[in-house]
């Protein structure tokens, strides 16, 4: 594969394969656009080069073929104001002879959008032939798009052997999402703290076992910490926990300790009487939650605790809310551990923050300027984290 950054585009049909799976409201404008930003500074160099741009993109999951309401003819107004004013042309149609044409007929400095890659069942299905139809269109094939790498899919994975290796590469997104991901992976500096937050612990499993490889601390908050408090014989109340997975929990204590990785579970919880915005709250140990209470959020001692360890950390992951950060009662665990992750940051620490709930929390609270790296691909990472070749990335580099 070749280095986007050392590759001159004069001339060339840079066939990109993007994730601009935004969200749309009734009125088909975008609610928010960092997928489409963050692809920008690779459009943007092959523009600069003097080359032809060439993105395909899923949106959304249509069920039945060409859909309006899935249409990416949708994104072509803010995609212009993006790129301030380039002239992006549309293609009705991601293969055939309208995008054949159009693809035919662009000038150095263009931009073509092509429709809606699922629009056509072969996509998902990684289809050969149709792989082969989209390689048409383009000179040398680029995948910027992590959110998707984790998907055998036709356009992230099939066509990437229709191109000689000198011919395809990472864009600049892809480039920084795999070097920050093995960064933390295979070069971390210790201390090295894992933040493992959501709901469920059968969502995590395999993510931890494969950090007990590498971390020398776990930090378990969220939902799921409720099930490692009740194997251990704690009482959580009426909080989250999966009863089939209270072995599974004191295994992967007892894996833990066996390795000498420290495990943290939050020492106390903020508890609610219900799971309502305008619940009465209190506080109580993590393993001593009254009947009728449920955990929400971590509490006071178990911030102090937590951000301790990432204070003293050199290499930080972090994947998962500490609470229901969504209600503004129960949101100061994870706005907490922000806090810690952008300190340890600013003192030298390397930190990437990952999954969809996490990167939303760190918008949410203004610090993404303040971490050493924010993932745009949430299933992406989790599997690249589980230890999983991904598709995507696989196919480039091979």
């Amino acid at each position: 594969m070749s280095k986007f950054t050392e590759y001159n585009f004069a001339g060339q049909k840079a066939l990109i394969r993007v994730d601009f799976n935004v969200p749309l409201n009734a009125a088909f404008e975008i609610t928010d656009d960092t997928r489409i930003t963050a692809a920008l500074p690779t459009i943007k160099k092959i523009l600069k080069d003097g080359g032809k741009v060439i993105l395909m993109s899923h949106l959304g999951r249509p069920k039945d073929g060409p859909t309006d309401k899935y249409s990416l003819r949708h994104l072509v107004p803010h995609l212009t104001k993006l790129l301030d004013g380039v002239n992006v042309l549309f293609a009705n149609d991601c293969i055939g002879q309208e995008a054949t044409d159009k693809a035919a007929a662009m000038k150095p400095g263009e931009v073509l959008l092509l429709e809606n890659l699922r629009f056509y069942k072969e996509e998902e299905k990684g289809d050969e032939g149709f792989a082969k139809k989209l390689a048409g269109l383009g000179d040398v094939y680029i995948n910027d798009a992590f959110g998707t790498a984790h998907r055998a899919h036709a356009s992230t994975a099939v066509i990437a052997k229709f191109f000689s290796p000198e011919k395809r590469m990472f864009g600049l997104l892809m480039e920084g999402e795999v070097s920050s991901a093995e960064k933390v992976l295979n070069e971390s500096e210790k201390p090295f703290t894992a933040i493992i937050g959501g709901a469920k612990v059968s969502d995590k499993i395999l993510i931890i076992e494969n950090l007990l490889e590498r971390a020398t601390d776990i930090i378990i908050g969220g939902g799921m910490a409720y099930t490692f408090m009740k194997a251990q014989g704690g009482k959580i109340g009426t909080s989250l926990c999966e009863e089939d997975r209270l072995q599974m929990a004191n295994d992967l204590l007892q894996k833990a300790a066996d390795k000498g990785v420290r495990i943290h579970l939050p020492s106390d919880s903020v508890i609610a009487d219900k799971f309502d915005a305008n619940a009465q709250t209190s506080a109580a140990p993590s393993n001593a939650i009254p009947d009728g209470w449920m955990g929400l959020d971590i509490g006071p001692s178990a911030c102090d605790q937590f951000a301790n360890v990432i204070k003293r950390s050199k290499t930080i992951l972090w994947n998962g809310p500490m609470g229901v950060f969504e209600m503004s009662k129960f949101q100061h665990g994870t706005k907490a551990i922000a806090d810690a992750v952008a300190e340890a940051t600013m003192d030298g620490a390397f930190s990437l923050v990952g999954g969809g709930d996490s990167v939303a929390a760190v918008n949410q609270f203004g610090y993404t300027d303040k971490v050493s790296y924010v993932s745009t691909g949430g299933g992406a990472m989790l599997e690249f984290f589980e230890g999983k070749d991904l598709p995507g990335i696989a196919a480039v580099k091979s």
